[in-house]
């Protein structure tokens, strides 16, 4: 097969024949009979939405499984004539810094809701659970802490908790409150008010009273915060009245770092994997291609050795309990456990070799390891490729890779988490990051079942603003000429007055019509907060540092299956509110 130049190709038999022979097919039937077509109507979208509907069939919507493998004729689901663009919006890769993948040496992966998709029903229902165990036997809490449920679909990433005040607050990318919660109850537009004037010298984030959610890990600790509020309000004595919103934060967070410690979490995952965690058959080809395309790949995870071992084993090989090995370990050229982050991007940390079999730690210098003083043989080679290591730092991750300080440039790491993952590596030392943002893949479905709204809301916005400058300027000719600023008869201020009364009955029709629409348009994403990545119509704070930290970002790591290892992603033309409106 060879490509013509206009959008077909060019086929033969076997054997060698002379051009006049090659007969000249549609390269547009080739994709569409094997990989479909974008569908092109508002019924199709909605066709392919569909599935959000199913509910019953125990599909989580908000954070699904990973994505279907690729056909055998890559990238699999694409639709145009030369295969280049992904019909499933979901699956993309989106690039907020182009981004050249040829000049990439080195990949690597956080663990935790990264290279493991958790199952937030099952895994942070345990995590909550234990966690309130913990608050009754440790804490003293009220037995009736134990019959909390735990609604994971509550919460979502990028709030902020107010510790001192007992509320739950979503942003914009101002820091302005958008949306906000006492326990329960939303804030009213006065109490939000409070925040724009006391805090704007100490913009929410100032960590002894406010704390972000900005980890899928802290849903199950936001939404028992707000419970146990409630619960204190409501309390006409005991311990919860005489304790500090700020204090039963506290011990909720010390309740689950006790479930770190006893190792309660970790064994419940143990004993079944497949129940917490999600199967990834992309996995593996995935790790295959980027090592086979050149690039050397990692794992800096804050998990320790035998918890990684654990989870690695599944992931990679489906193993689990006395079937564990170590084979996962050769899709990996370092594995860097109890890393730390974000103090592994910017501290130096005492590095530990993890010998695999016992999880024994032992002292390396700085990679290296020490001299046996009983052997006679002092020479000292580098740690080989392949080995285990906790704590450390990236200079020497660096140099395990054979990597120079100005080679920063050249590292991809892929994490979920904001802060520790994205925002560190990529301020401190220049590493290009990928944000896997697994509640994108509802966001997007949402907004495919909704085709056209957000150009309808937006058109209803500005005929609203086009009626309020009018008022305005209706009003201001009125001031002035009250003022003595300028003359016209009494006619035309009659007239003015009465073209601004129905001004202005018109602007209160379509201010109220909006609202309601742009509201049960937010509530098709999540009844309490809304849009992920909006808050109104601005992006929400989430959503800007989203584009500030991660050169790329997108649902599910297994997405980079669908582009080849040396994709160059480009990044979208920057618009300014003058460049939408023109």
């Amino acid at each position: 097969m060879r490509l013509a130049r206009s959008p077909s190709v060019a086929t033969r038999s076997q054997g060698p024949l002379p051009a006049s022979s090659f007969v000249r097919v549609n390269l547009g039937s080739i994709a569409r009979r094997f990989l479909g077509t974008r569908p092109t109507s508002l019924a199709q979208h909605h066709q392919q939405y569909s599935i959000l509907e199913q509910e019953d069939g125990g599909r989580n919507v908000f954070f699904p499984p990973p994505p279907p493998r690729p056909t055998e004729h890559k990238p699999g689901t694409c639709d145009t004539e030369i295969w280049s663009d992904l019909k499933d919006d979901r699956r993309r890769i989106y690039c907020n810094r182009s981004l050249n993948m040829t000049s990439i040496r080195a990949v690597g992966f956080d663990m935790d809701y990264t290279l493991a998709q958790y199952k937030p029903e099952t895994f942070e229902a345990l995590a909550y659970r234990l966690t309130t165990e913990k608050l009754v036997r440790v804490f003293g809490y009220p037995s009736e802490v134990m019959d909390l449920e735990f609604d994971w679909k509550y919460m979502i990433r990028g709030l902020t908790i107010d510790k001192k005040r007992g509320n739950v607050l979503k942003l914009d990318r101002h820091k302005y409150v958008k949306i906000a919660y006492h326990g329960f109850r939303k804030l009213t537009t006065d109490e939000r008010r409070h925040y724009h004037t006391t805090e704007r010298t100490n913009p929410f984030d100032e960590p002894r009273t406010y704390t972000q959610i900005d980890t899928l890990f802290a849903l199950a600790e936001a939404y028992m915060f707000i419970q146990l509020v409630d619960m204190k309000d409501s309390a006409s004595g005991g311990l919860l009245v005489g304790k500090t919103y700020e204090e039963i934060y506290g011990d909720i967070r010390n309740s689950i770092d006790l479930c770190h410690r006893d190792g309660s979490l970790k064994r419940g995952v143990a004993a079944d994997p497949a129940k917490y965690i999600h199967e990834d058959k992309n996995l593996v080809p995935l790790l295959k291609d980027l090592k086979f395309s050149g690039k050397k790949l990692f794992i800096v995870t804050n998990s320790l050795w035998d918890y990684t071992n654990i989870v690695m084993n599944f992931l990679i090989g489906g193993r689990m309990g006395s079937d564990k090995n170590l084979d996962w370990l050769e899709h990996f050229e370092v594995v860097v456990t109890g890393s730390a982050k974000p103090r592994f991007f910017n501290e130096n940390q005492p590095l530990f070799q993890v010998e695999t079999q016992s999880g024994a730690l032992l002292n390396t210098d700085e990679g290296n390891p020490m001299a046996n003083l009983d052997d006679h043989n002092d020479e000292l080679d580098p740690v080989p490729a392949g080995k285990v290591f906790q704590g450390g730092n990236y200079k020497i991750l660096n140099r395990m890779l054979n990597l120079t300080s100005d080679a920063n440039s050249e590292i991809l790491y892929v994490g979920d988490h904001i802060y520790g993952d994205i925002l560190k590596s990529k301020k401190t030392l220049g590493w290009r990051t990928m944000l896997i943002v697994p509640e994108m893949e509802h966001e997007i479905e949402v907004m495919n079942r909704n085709i056209g709204m957000p150009k309808q809301l937006f058109h209803m916005r500005r005929r609203r603003d086009a009626l309020e400058d009018q008022l305005q300027r209706v009003r201001w000719k009125i001031a002035e000429r009250d003022g003595g600023l300028t003359q016209f008869p009494e006619e035309d201020k009659e007239n003015m007055e009465s073209e601004m009364a129905i001004l202005n009955e018109e602007y209160e029709e379509l201010r109220e019509e909006h609202s309601r629409h742009l509201a049960e348009f937010q509530g098709k994403f999540h009844t309490i907060w809304g849009q992920f990545m909006k808050t109104g119509y601005q992006n929400s704070r989430f959503a800007n540092q989203i584009g500030r930290f991660a050169c790329l970002y997108t649902s599910h790591v297994g997405n980079l299956a669908y582009y080849s290892p040396n994709k160059s992603y480009r990044a979208l033309q920057d618009e300014l509110p003058h460049d939408a409106l023109l």
